[in-house]
């Protein structure tokens, strides 16, 4: 039988490549329920916007999907709203609100936070955390786990 997607990523994943990691996040989208936040936690390189790009990918979106570096939250329109945030910059939890995320959230939709240790007591509590690490000879490591 083969292992849900939820159970590889608590043993942690390891890809070697753009469309691998595009792989694991289809799978993932395909399994999250209707509403979800994912915090993505990793250093800078370690395939974060990566991974939403398979996402958005596995929702059909057809605008190309960019890091929210600067502009702090990125909208996608496919199969459903995917919001792309990178909460580098935020210095507070009260940032967070700033940007008005639930003002238009129209199910389904799914918020992808980019370095959510910024905004931790803004974040659900069902959030699903990603920890993404480079690992040896490039390959890059996504694992579930606790909170950050």
């Amino acid at each position: 039988m083969a292992m849900s997607i939820f159970a590889e990523l608590q043993s942690g994943i390891t890809t070697t490549s753009e469309e691998e990691t595009h792989r694991v996040a289809r799978d993932l989208a395909h399994a999250l329920p209707p509403e979800c936040t994912l915090a993505l936690s990793g250093d800078l390189g370690a395939g974060k916007t990566t991974f939403v790009r398979g996402l958005a990918r596995a929702w059909a979106v057809r605008n190309p999907v960019t890091s929210p570096s600067y502009t702090l939250c990125n909208l996608y329109r496919g199969d459903r709203l995917l919001v792309h945030v990178d909460a580098y910059r935020l210095s507070t939890p009260d940032a967070w609100e700033s940007l008005m995320i639930e003002d238009f959230l129209r199910a389904p939709w799914c918020i992808a936070v980019e370095w959510p240790e910024h905004v931790v007591p803004a974040l659900p509590l069902d959030a699903l955390w990603l920890r993404f690490e480079i690992a040896t000879g490039g390959n890059r490591t996504i694992t579930s786990g606790a909170s950050g």
